[in-house]
């Protein structure tokens, strides 16, 4: 008997601006590694972030990123532009059309 199980749904990701990040955390003075160490991530993760070696985060990655670099939850600065991703959008949004908010998916 062949037994199939139900494929979980991958969780959902942020398409971040590395460039972005990064003159954030030199504008507040903070070391890749102190920067790191707050958002609670690595610091090869951050410096991937940094430069576009990695360009998505999960949520719970994105906020506590978003916290140690001091940018409101409203605060979009840290997203990639919408016209920069190099990927389909998978959300059902057609093309040009607002990406809601991580905090705020509604």
């Amino acid at each position: 008997m062949v037994y199939i199980l139900p494929m979980e749904r991958p969780q959902p990701t942020i398409p971040v601006d590395g460039a972005a990040i990064r003159t954030r955390r030199k504008d507040l003075g903070l070391s890749r590694d102190q920067c790191a160490t707050a958002a609670g991530i690595s610091g090869p993760y951050l410096s991937q972030l940094e430069t576009g070696a990695r360009r998505d985060m999960r949520p719970p990655t994105y906020t506590r990123l978003r916290t140690a670099l001091q940018v409101p939850p409203d605060d979009r600065r840290l997203l990639a532009p919408a016209e920069d991703q190099h990927r389909k959008d998978t959300d059902g949004r057609h093309e040009g059309a607002e990406r809601p908010h991580p905090d705020h998916p509604d």
